[in-house]
C-alpha cells in the first residue's frame, strides 16, 4: 500500500486501523466487507466492534494474506474468507448468502509483507524475480510484460500510471536491452532505470514512480477500484457505509471523484425548475477527507501518504 520509503521500522503495522473501523461499523451486529486483508490488521479490528450476530467477509488476491487469513479466523463462524478480487465484490457478497451488507472498506496498494518478501517483485530495495503479481495463481508478470510490450505502451504506462516524465527515455532502455539480454530481476529493472534517468529527485529513489506504474498495469489496479466502488454501492444497505483508504494521488482522485458525483446526484439540465431535495443522491459524504496523526506519522512512515474517505449509501 505504499513505497519502501513508507515502511515502519516493523514494517507491519496497519494504516488508520482505528479511524477506519470507527468511520465503518455504524451497526455492530452488521455484515461488513474487508476487501483487502493483508494481514488482517482492520479485519481483527472490525471483528472486535461485532456481536455474536455480525458477519465480516474478507477478500484477497494474495494467496498468503488468505492462509493468514484462514488460519486465524478458523474458529470464528462470523467470519467468510474468499481468494479472489474486490472487483467481484458483488458475486462474492452474493455468493456468501448476503442479500447486503452494512459496510465496505477498501484498504488500498501493496501491503507490507508484498514489499518484504524479494521473490514477489514488488521492491525496489530487494533483488528478486520481476514477478509484482499480487494474486500470483494467474495472469502475466511483470517481467513477461517488459519483455513483450510495445514501446509505445510502456511509454503510456510509465506516464499515466507511475507519472514519470522520463517515461520515454525508460521505454527506450527496456527496449533496447531486451533485444540481447530480456530483463528478470528487479535489480536489472533497477539499473536500467537508474541510468535512463538523467537528474535524480531529492528523497525519491528514481525507480519509485516505474515500479509502481508496472504494478498498476499488472494488477489492472484502477479498473479494479473502479469496479469495486460501484458495486460497493449496490451492495450496501441504505446507512451503509463506504471506507476507502488511499495512497497515491491516482487512487484518491477516482475515489475521490466516485464519491462526489453521487453525493452530488443527477446531472441536470442547467435552469431547469427543480428543487434540490428532488435531485436523487446515492451516496453522502462523511466528514472531511482524514490523514494520520503526526503521532503515527513518526511511528509508521508509511502512513505518510495515506489518505481515507468516507461516504454512507442513501435510502432510495
Amino acid at each position: 500500500m505504499t513505497n519502501e520509503d513508507q515502511l515502519s521500522a516493523s514494517g507491519h503495522e496497519t494504516v488508520l486501523k482505528s479511524e477506519a473501523v470507527a468511520a465503518l461499523v455504524m451497526n455492530p451486529m452488521g455484515t461488513f466487507v474487508d476487501c483487502t486483508y493483508g494481514r488482517g490488521g482492520h479485519a481483527g479490528e472490525i471483528l472486535a466492534r461485532l456481536t455474536s450476530e455480525g458477519r465480516l467477509l474478507v477478500i484477497d488476491k494474495d494467496l498468503d494474506a488468505l492462509a493468514d487469513a484462514r488460519q486465524r479466523f478458523a474458529a470464528d463462524e462470523r467470519v467468510s474468507v474468499v481468494h479472489g478480487s474486490f472487483a467481484d465484490i458483488a458475486d462474492h457478497v452474493k455468493q456468501c448468502g448476503y442479500t447486503g451488507v452494512d459496510g465496505v472498506l477498501l484498504d488500498l496498494g501493496v501491503s507490507s509483507p508484498q514489499l518484504d518478501e524479494a521473490c514477489r517483485g514488488f521492491s525496489f530495495g530487494k533483488d528478486g524475480p520481476l514477478d509484482m503479481r499480487m494474486d500470483q495463481s494467474k495472469g502475466m508478470t511483470a517481467a513477461e510484460w517488459l519483455n513483450s510490450a510495445d514501446e509505445a505502451d510502456i511509454i503510456h504506462v510509465l506516464r499515466v500510471y507511475g507519472e514519470e516524465r522520463f517515461a520515454r527515455r525508460i521505454a527506450s532502455a527496456i527496449v533496447s536491452q531486451r533485444t540481447t539480454r530480456p530483463l528478470s530481476t528487479t535489480s536489472e529493472l533497477v539499473e536500467l532505470i537508474d541510468r535512463a534517468v538523467p537528474r535524480k529527485e531529492k528523497h525519491k529513489h528514481p525507480a519509485t514512480r516505474s515500479f509502481q506504474a508496472i504494478r498498476i498495469k499488472i494488477n489492472n489496479e484502477l479498473d479494479d477500484i473502479e469496479a469495486c466502488l460501484q458495486q460497493s454501492v449496490q451492495v450496501l444497505q441504505a446507512g451503509g457505509r463506504l471506507v476507502v483508504i488511499s495512497f497515491h494521488s491516482l487512487e484518491d482522485r477516482l475515489v475521490k471523484r466516485f464519491m462526489r458525483d453521487l453525493a452530488r446526484g443527477e446531472a441536470l439540465p442547467s435552469r431547469l425548475p427543480i428543487r434540490d431535495a428532488e435531485i436523487k443522491r446515492t451516496l453522502k459524504l462523511v466528514g472531511k477527507a482524514v490523514k494520520p496523526s503526526e503521532e503515527e506519522v513518526q511511528r509508521n512512515r508509511r502512513s505518510r501518504s495515506s489518505i481515507m474517505r468516507v461516504a454512507e449509501k442513501l435510502a432510495s
